[in-house]
């Protein structure tokens, strides 16, 4: 009974603030309404990423070298994906970006990337590639892209993007949404940039959210979901409700070997 009085009582003063964007109004359902968002820019690559890099040619035939095998190809395959958590995944295959930011790839040789977008990765092994292999077609991501989720989700975990464009609904949206404890006026966000710790606060119950310059998650961000003041309650009262039941065992344990011990 406590408890279905509890649930109901935290269901109706927390239903306002369960709801996302709820700033935004009704009237929109007739007609779509504009809103300013972040823009978004392309994550720089950094010491300890790791690239899945594959190239290719078109016209392999006519891209054997002289004493070689045909090696027109290569390439890395992540073995993620972003429906699995850290616990879950074997070691990812791929090049690791060294402390100076360089990678070292097959017949291309060392290559810096460190500082560069994949973008621009791309086509600076392209222009290398292109002295070994004719038209070689590269392709390039992070297979590290990863995203801790830590608190009142339900599904707490450390996952592993496989695209760069995420966003904060996004990883919230792979962790399940945020239990009905979940603080969603103040989610905190971690980031390194520069070796400093930069935190920044979301409100999801606002459209404001997607003008941050935080909306666009990056390689290596902490997302913390903190819990209500009635999830606190509700314990309490769960811990209150399980005291009495052990105290009224007690109580009836004592009546009934009293009069064992009378008897």
């Amino acid at each position: 009974i406590v408890e279905a009085i509890s649930s109901a009582f935290l269901s109706c003063s927390n239903y306002g603030k369960t709801i996302y964007l709820n700033n935004i109004s009704d009237s929109i359902t007739v007609k779509s309404a504009k809103f300013p968002t972040s823009h978004y820019t392309e994550p720089h690559i950094q010491p300890d990423d790791i690239l899945q890099i594959s190239v290719q040619t078109l016209d392999p035939q006519t891209n054997i070298m002289p004493g070689t095998v045909n090696t027109t190809i290569f390439t890395t395959q992540p073995t993620s994906s972003a429906a699995n958590t850290m616990q879950q995944q074997p070691a990812i295959a791929g090049y690791l970006v060294d402390q100076n930011g360089y990678i070292e790839l097959p017949m291309v040789g060392r290559l810096q990337v460190g500082g560069l977008t994949t973008t621009a990765a791309r086509d600076a092994i392209r222009d290398k590639a292109a002295v070994y292999y004719k038209d070689p077609v590269v392709n390039i991501r992070f297979a590290n892209f990863r995203v801790t989720v830590l608190g009142e989700v339900n599904r707490p975990a450390q996952y592993i993007i496989p695209n760069e464009k995420v966003s904060i609904l996004d990883i919230i949206g792979m962790a399940g949404d945020l239990t009905i404890y979940g603080k969603r006026d103040n989610i905190m966000l971690i980031r390194e940039i520069n070796g400093e710790k930069h935190i920044a606060r979301f409100n999801l119950n606002n459209s404001d959210i997607l003008e941050s310059p935080f909306f666009y998650l990056r390689q290596g961000d902490i997302i913390y979901v903190q819990h209500t003041k009635s999830k606190s309650a509700a314990t309490d009262m769960v811990k209150a409700r399980n005291f009495s039941f052990l105290a009224t065992g007690i109580s009836l344990l004592a009546v009934i070997l009293s009069r064992v011990t009378f008897n």
